[in-house]
């Protein structure tokens, strides 16, 4: 579909709990259900509450026997969602029945486990019409009512291919397959059964509701629940249930591309050849109906079991492996802490030992009054000790010499002097630095 006006999104979301979440969620999803719609309506509770809610309008593809069938559905968001699960519902057209099963209750409300365990933080609109999908491809909600013998109206339906195929029925005469749109209904009637309701009704345990006007109504009135009951297995009639398949074309041909699956005819049950003429029911075949119909109640419950296994499991692997990534990634900063600890550990015990150290030497030298000059400072060889005494000797009669030059200039000493002392303190001076230059290059040596 066409992208949608962010003006209209803001009209659609604006009274909702959490708009800007509804949108981004409703937005993805219609980019991957091109068959949806986003509309806003006005939904009325069984217990007459309206309130103007948005909703998800159009079909979605659903797979049956290798067929593809587009199901018409209609999703209400909550004006609390995701806080709250939707309220999902089958909409047949005219000429189609809803085929009542756990999943679908005879006004086409949808039931499913996805719903009953609807979480906020976990629980998404696709994810929901994917369970629903998945269901219907077990058992398709809706069934043609036109009847094989014919059609009294025409009617016009998408096949898979998108075109139009019109159906020119005619009353009188029996077409073929392929020329019926939607799939019929049949059934093997059974004693006392109603040949109009082929299904009885399913007593249920209870959905968890929903207060439509929680918080516009903080004294607590409380509205009806968005699910009753989900229509469960207790107390089901032995009648056979219906397994839709695509009905065959006369002579051997294959099943029409129908937009619509169809309820599978029970197998005719054997018959007394005493009581042909009769069309009495006999005992034998009453016990071939409620075989069958144990094994086909039987067999839909463990496809709906083996279905929401199937997408627990899938469920249950991305947790998993959510939780190994989180694990790697603890497991890295423990050791990284570990290896932290350690050097911090192995720094402190190293300043402790220098503290000490530095205590025992203050302690020293607080007790020693008198401190010689030469001893203060000592070096790590007897080279080392050479270059110190000979530096200073040689420093000292640099200085020697300078003022010598300071007492000639003020007088204090006479010229002849000066001469004779200059001069053997620059003899002395040129070996004291001819001493350096060899302790110098005897350190470069050993180096």
């Amino acid at each position: 579909m066409a992208d949608i006006p962010d003006s209209k999104l803001k009209r659609y979301f604006s009274e909702y709990a959490h708009p800007e979440k509804t949108k981004k969620e409703v937005v993805a999803l219609l980019k991957s259900y091109k068959g949806l719609q986003l509309e806003q309506d006005t939904y009325e509770f069984h217990n007459g509450f309206v309130k103007r809610l948005a909703n998800l309008r159009g079909t979605i593809r659903v797979g049956f026997k290798g067929l593809t069938y587009h199901i018409p559905v209609c999703i209400w968001l909550m004006d609390t969602h995701p806080d709250h699960a939707p309220i999902c519902y089958v909409k047949p057209t005219a000429d189609m029945k809803i085929n009542i099963s756990p999943n679908v209750d005879h006004t086409g409300k949808i039931y499913s486990p996805y719903l009953h365990t609807w979480s906020a933080q976990h629980s998404k609109l696709e994810g929901l019409l994917k369970v629903l999908s998945a269901a219907f491809s077990s058992v398709p909600p809706l069934y043609s009512s036109r009847s094989r013998a014919g059609v009294d109206n025409p009617s016009y339906m998408r096949t898979e291919s998108g075109m139009p195929t019109p159906y020119n029925g005619n009353a009188a005469t029996p077409g073929p397959a392929n020329n019926t749109p939607y799939p019929t209904q049949s059934y093997m009637p059974m004693p006392g059964s109603n040949m109009n309701s082929p299904y009885p009704s399913y007593p249920t345990p209870g959905y968890p509701g929903y207060n439509p006007n929680a918080a516009a109504n903080p004294q607590g009135s409380m509205y009806p629940p968005s699910y009753p009951p989900q229509p469960g297995t207790a107390g089901m009639s032995s009648y056979p249930p219906n397994m839709p398949y695509p009905y065959p074309q006369p002579g051997g041909g294959t099943p029409a591309a129908t937009p619509y699956p169809m309820p599978n005819p029970s197998p005719a049950p054997p018959t007394n050849t005493g009581n042909t003429s009769s069309g009495t029911i006999t005992d034998e075949h009453i016990k071939m109906s409620l075989k069958s119909a144990v094994e086909d109640k039987i067999r839909r419950k463990m496809n709906e079991q083996t279905t929401q296994a199937q997408e627990e499991i899938e469920i249950l692997k991305e947790t998993q492996n959510e939780l190994n990534r989180g694990k790697y990634k603890l497991s890295k900063i423990f050791e990284r802490i570990e290896k932290e600890k350690t050097e911090l550990e192995r720094n402190i015990s190293f300043l402790k030992e220098k503290d000490t150290e530095l205590d025992s030497i203050l302690v020293v030298l607080l007790e020693k009054t008198d401190v010689d000059v030469d001893e203060a400072v000592t070096t790590t060889a007897p080279i080392y000790k050479q270059i110190l005494t000979t530096f200073t000797e040689e420093a000292a009669t640099e200085d020697t010499i300078y003022y010598m030059g300071e007492a000639l200039r003020r007088g204090v000493i006479d010229l002849e002097v000066y001469l004779k002392q200059v001069r053997a303190l620059s003899r002395r001076q040129f070996m004291f630095r001819a001493l350096l230059f060899k302790c110098y290059k005897h350190i470069s040596y050993v180096r």
